[in-house]
């Protein structure tokens, strides 16, 4: 963990709390059965752990273990299990001011026999109180408001893509995400291989994640964005832009 004042809008600067340096922190990825080992070292100037979602033993929990200020150090170690994309996140109180601070990241876990090939992205949806009344000003994608508008995501026509997308967003009950110009096939938490629904809005409270899959028909520029529309005007809004991949253009496609 490191402290560090971090731009997270044109002029706009923030005292966050980090894993590795960056809000989210980095994602962490494993097959099923897996030994995962992951030594946190706390160079911060308050207390934190990590709590990693799935199955491990107690003392692995990141709860009772607190891990003391400047320097100091635990190892977790588990078996990668359930398959799924679950977040991890520090569990120190009090959790708000940890959580909305940055202390979060991803942590995936992919079945033995592997999934189809896929381009594939995280998205980790989260906001920042700048004023500190417990209100966000800024809502974002990983991180940055409006990101994705000015830089936007290229893909394929015809390409399977998919996204381990998880809320971390504090002081909002709800945030959700909508797809422009497609569809896609939902996985609540991504723990079962066949999708529970085939849209294009979800709704996420805090905590809660899954895995999009999809893919465009038509190319050009399409939105996606919190259909909470006070969340896409304050940043949490992008710009997925398709193109016809050579294949579509030789054979007409």
């Amino acid at each position: 963990e490191d402290d560090k004042i971090m731009e997270i809008s044109p002029g706009v600067f923030f005292n966050v709390w980090t894993y590795n340096g960056t809000v989210p922190g980095p994602t962490i990825r494993a097959t099923e059965g897996d030994l995962v080992r992951v030594k946190f070292i706390n160079n911060g100037n308050k207390m934190h752990s990590i709590h990693f979602h799935g199955i491990h033993k107690a003392e692995m929990d990141g709860v009772f273990e607190q891990v003391g200020q400047g320097g100091g150090q635990f190892t977790y170690e588990f078996i990668a299990g359930p398959v799924g994309v679950h977040p991890y996140h520090c569990h120190t109180m009090p959790l708000e001011e940890h959580i909305s601070r940055g202390l979060y990241g991803v942590y995936i876990v992919d079945p033995k026999e592997g999934r189809l090939p896929a381009d594939e992205m995280v998205m980790v949806l989260n906001g920042f109180d700048t004023d500190f009344d417990t209100e966000n000003n800024f809502y974002s994608a990983n991180t940055i408001p409006f990101y994705y508008q000015h830089h936007p995501i290229q893909i394929n026509v015809n390409e399977r893509i998919r996204v381990y997308v998880v809320n971390i967003l504090e002081f909002d009950q709800i945030n959700n995400l909508h797809l422009h110009g497609t569809l896609f096939d939902y996985y609540p938490a991504g723990t079962y291989r066949l999708p529970s629904t085939y849209t294009d809005v979800i709704t996420l409270s805090q905590g809660d994640r899954g895995i999009m899959e999809f893919n465009y028909t038509y190319s050009g520029k399409y939105l996606f964005h919190a259909h909470k529309t006070e969340f896409a005007e304050k940043g949490w809004t992008g710009l997925f832009l398709v193109k016809e991949s050579e294949n579509t253009k030789q054979y007409g496609g």
